[in-house]
């Protein structure tokens, strides 16, 4: 009987870290390819799975949370197990996986934000985007998050689409968000928010924004918020008019821009100003280290050696009141333990999936990396069905030369997390899960009510007789 690595009698055993959108896509690629018999088993430290579809996408965006279909229909294929509530590093070494796995695959994304680097940067009121709006979705780290609403302006710097999540979810009304799945602790504070002005902050001009015009569009559709823009600024150079020549999205952006400079004030109690040209060089606190005020330098574009339009100060400044700074600048990945990390770009050194040693520039037998952590913040939720299938493909062809893991029996690791009292949540409990929220939304005419703490899932989960926990 064959014993050979990929066989019926010997499945390939994978481990995938994360549980987001190209942890996923990862996982459905190995299953659906017919050459190899694997095994997948996902890890996430959180005891829910889908990661920035859930804790990224916004609130009022719900159509694209149903992507999430197509990943349940990944975890219920036999050959799929989940391991929730089980952090990588801390309740699992990458000695250990090594142990029990053939091959990894990182699918950690970008966990942490890039900063301005300006004076005042760490008052109180100054936020990155990505706390903002895992406050505003319930991720159980960011459920506390002190956020000041008790002012008229709040300031969001940065053009792409989170910026734009962000400063929408402001200027929206109670009533927009309410049927919507934003958490309730969110919600009761955006209730009282005093929140009228909300500037968006861009460094460049109007042809260099990265939002899509998707989200551009839809301040045009806001209850009681008028998009505000002083039409000279979206006059472009000659230079930023030759970058957008061919680019449809680009020049449709510039469009609805122009379309919203165009239209006249109707009165509505909020607005949303959009700068260019505009790069904040200082956070001015008040007695207590708190935000109320940002100084704003005005920028002009000029072009680098390879064409490049780079944003650069002209010395004339303005002041901007503001309790709420939020930066949107770009994002990174953390290091992981025992796993290379290229300080520079944030990410896990690889070639086309492959992880690099970076002393030697070799792939690392056995381990791969997908979505942001391998290419960075780029793209949307769908670029990483491409890229997973990309780096899965590599790791395929890498199966003839493996070293095979030295204990690939499916029951180890369980027995392993057992023997170190971890409590897991299978893909079984997050269903448990899932159907409690929804109904608990069915009341409040919400799609769900999210579970915010980790210890009220697994106190919800233990309370449910059919749901297997290990403990």
């Amino acid at each position: 009987m064959s014993q050979e690595l990929g066989s019926e009698q010997r499945p390939l055993r994978v481990a995938i870290i994360g549980a987001g959108p190209s942890g996923f896509y990862a996982a459905g690629s190995l299953l659906q390819q017919d050459r190899i018999h694997v095994l997948v088993d996902m890890y996430d430290r959180l005891p829910t799975p889908f990661g920035l579809v859930r804790y990224g996408v916004a609130p009022d965006h719900q159509k694209i949370k149903s992507v999430t279909k197509v990943y349940d229909r990944t975890a219920s294929d036999p050959r799929f197990r989940f391991f929730g509530n089980i952090d990588f590093g801390t309740d699992l070494t990458h000695a250990d996986l090594r142990q029990y796995y053939d091959q990894i695959i990182y699918a950690v994304g970008a966990q942490s934000d890039r900063k301005l680097n300006i004076p005042g940067e760490d008052l109180q009121g100054s936020l990155s985007a990505t706390e903002f709006v895992a406050w505003y979705n319930g991720h159980p780290d960011f459920v506390d998050l002190e956020v000041n609403l008790d002012c008229t302006t709040a300031i969001v710097v940065g053009v792409g689409n989170v910026a734009m999540d962000v400063a929408r979810i402001l200027a929206k009304t109670i009533d927009e968000l309410r049927s919507t799945d934003i958490a309730d602790h969110a919600l009761q504070v955006l209730a009282d928010s005093k929140v009228t002005d909300i500037y968006v902050l861009s460094r460049r001009g109007p042809a260099q924004v990265k939002f899509t015009p998707a989200e551009i569009k839809e301040f045009g559709e806001l209850a009681a918020a008028d998009p505000v823009i002083d039409p000279a600024e979206l006059a472009l150079d000659p230079l930023s008019a030759e970058e957008i020549a061919g680019d449809s999205a680009a020049q449709k952006n510039l469009a609805i821009l122009q379309e919203f400079a165009a239209q006249a004030p109707t009165g509505k109690p909020r607005r949303v100003h959009f700068e260019f040209l505009a790069s904040p060089v200082e956070l001015i606190g008040d007695a207590d280290g708190r935000v109320q005020a940002v100084r704003v330098e005005r920028n002009e574009l000029r072009p680098d050696s390879g064409g490049y339009l780079n944003a650069h100060g002209t010395g004339e400044y303005y002041t901007l009141p503001a309790c709420l700074v939020l930066r949107s600048v770009g994002y990174k990945g953390i290091a992981l333990e025992d796993v290379p990390y290229d300080t520079r770009t944030g990410t896990i050194p690889n070639v086309d999936g492959r992880i690099v040693d970076p002393a030697t520039g070799r792939p690392i037998p056995g381990e791969y990396v997908v979505g942001w952590a391998k290419r960075g913040p780029s793209g949307i939720i769908g670029t990483n069905k491409p890229d997973a299938a990309g780096t899965v493909e590599r790791a395929l062809a890498d199966v003839p030369s493996l070293t095979p893991a030295p204990e690939p029996d499916p029951a180890a690791i369980e027995g392993l997390l057992e023997e170190r009292r971890l409590t897991f949540v299978t893909i079984e409990g997050w269903r448990v899960l899932d159907q409690l929220e929804m109904a608990n939304g069915v009341s409040s005419g919400k799609p769900r009510v999210k579970f915010t703490r980790i210890q009220d899932m697994l106190d919800a989960l233990h309370a449910a007789v059919k749901v297997k926990l290990s403990s």
